[in-house]
């Protein structure tokens, strides 16, 4: 009785090649892409958004001068209008908005609303100083404590 060896027996651990897959898996494609896209639904609404923060305080010599200083609009919670510290009405403000662009068209220009006033009233306002001519509006905001 002699003892017969199995070809694939001995050649199951060692030196057997397999055929090359002609399939492709999908699988870890689509998961990948589940993932990638779950990403970007959760960072695009925050690329969107700005993040108030507060600013340093700085003494350095090249600090803006009161005549340098930037314009503020202010909307107050009756409703009124400021500029800087002066209330006017809307004519008035236009005026003197554009009569800033024309002196100086690079001018900054924030808008702080109260914010008890309702939404349509500070884009009202911001209606009438893109009408004056003002290309760089700011909001001002607070930062919230944590």
């Amino acid at each position: 009785m002699g003892m017969q060896i199995n070809s694939r027996s001995s050649s199951q651990g060692r030196g057997k090649r397999r055929r090359p897959m002609s399939e492709i898996n999908v699988t870890p494609f689509v998961d990948v892409m589940l993932v990638l896209l779950i990403v970007f639904m959760v960072t695009a609404p925050l690329l969107t958004v700005g993040i108030p923060v507060e600013l340093p305080e700085t003494k350095a010599s090249d600090a803006l001068s009161d005549d340098q200083a930037p314009l503020v609009v202010t909307v107050q919670e009756d409703g009124s209008v400021s500029l800087q510290k002066n209330i006017m009405d809307a004519d008035t403000l236009i005026a003197r908005l554009q009569a800033i662009v024309d002196e100086n068209p690079s001018v900054e220009l924030y808008v702080r609303g109260d914010r008890r006033v309702p939404y349509g009233t500070v884009i009202g306002v911001m209606d009438m100083i893109k009408s004056a001519g003002m290309s760089r509006v700011k909001l001002v905001t607070k930062l919230a404590d944590e």
